[in-house]
């Protein structure tokens, strides 16, 4: 079989998204009969049937699914080889580093103070994010290296550097009757019938089942906690965004968060090894103990 062109695995994704051969034809800016002649010819090549057809429209098979899902990694590693090349062309580019929005405030800091003693060292462009973008980001070269967070994070095929460990707290409305305690389990903020935790989306992009809101920015978690709607479990150094409005108290017993610092494995940049180097130096681990000593209002 000879190799798939680019040009079928998009022809394919768009149908397989669409589910229907004109919208996906008008979507690729094509007649649909060439779109249909396309697909049938991808189909004996491969030998396989990916779409059932009729006149509504059209469904996925078994192998299908397999084809949209592989098709799209191809595809997203096409765009980021294309990416990175471009990227390594460009004299005197930044280095981007991806991370989370207010999240290992300090230790980025810490890692952009000292790069800046760093005589020849590459200048950095943040690029802030929402949670769980970073690989994406990362693997489709609109990144160079991400600050990600173990066990939350996609660290699928990545080289990583484990940088930081802290602890957990509970980001509460100030209000709360649990704002003025010094400490808390897991069992009791996860047992608070009038402030349900908010439920984060899973890596698949699925959200857990639960009576909290679903949230996928900083700034609506931030305001629901402000209202009185949520709570949270996050990591404490995550409480840089905290509003007047929010008191962050330890959580003892929740699982320990590691920083990650992670690149493409591929990459043999210079400038990616210096700032790795720069950011392990900076590895340190905050105590369960020391989190306690976290807890602020309107600080």
């Amino acid at each position: 079989m000879d190799d798939l062109e680019t040009r079928e695995l998009r022809y394919f994704v768009a149908v397989a998204e669409e589910l229907h051969f004109g919208r996906a034809a008008v979507r690729l800016g094509i007649a649909q009969p060439p779109l249909s002649r396309a697909i049938s010819q991808l189909e004996r090549r491969l030998g396989v049937r990916l779409l059932d057809r009729d006149r509504r429209g059209a469904s996925l098979t078994e192998a299908g699914e397999v084809m949209l899902r592989e098709a799209r990694a191809a595809l997203g590693a096409v765009a980021a080889a294309a990416r990175r090349t471009q990227r390594a062309g460009e004299t005197k580019r930044p280095l981007v580093l991806v991370t989370k929005a207010g999240a290992s405030y300090e230790l980025l800091q810490q890692l952009l103070d000292a790069l800046a003693g760093e005589p020849g060292a590459a200048p950095i462009e943040i690029l802030l994010c929402e949670v769980g973008e970073q690989a994406g980001l990362l693997r489709d070269g609109r990144a160079d290296v991400a600050l990600m967070h173990r066990p939350f994070d996609d660290f699928a095929g990545f080289d990583t550097q484990d940088l930081q460990v802290e602890s957990q707290i509970a980001l509460l409305p100030a209000g709360h009757p649990l704002a003025s305690r010094d400490r808390l389990t897991l069992a009791e903020v996860r047992d608070v019938p009038d402030l349900p935790i908010a439920r984060w989306p899973r890596l698949d992009g699925s959200y857990p089942d639960g009576p909290g809101p679903e949230v996928h920015t900083q700034s609506q978690l931030a305001q629901l906690v402000a209202l009185g709607r949520t709570l949270l479990v996050i990591p404490a150094s995550s409480r840089a965004w905290q509003w007047p409005d929010h008191v962050a108290v330890p959580v003892v017993d929740a699982p320990e968060v590691t920083t990650v610092i992670a690149w493409p494995p591929s990459s043999h940049s210079p400038a990616i090894a210096a700032l790795v180097r720069s950011a392990a130096g900076l590895r340190g681990t905050s105590s369960p103990a020391a989190a306690t000593q976290l807890k602020s209002g309107a600080s």
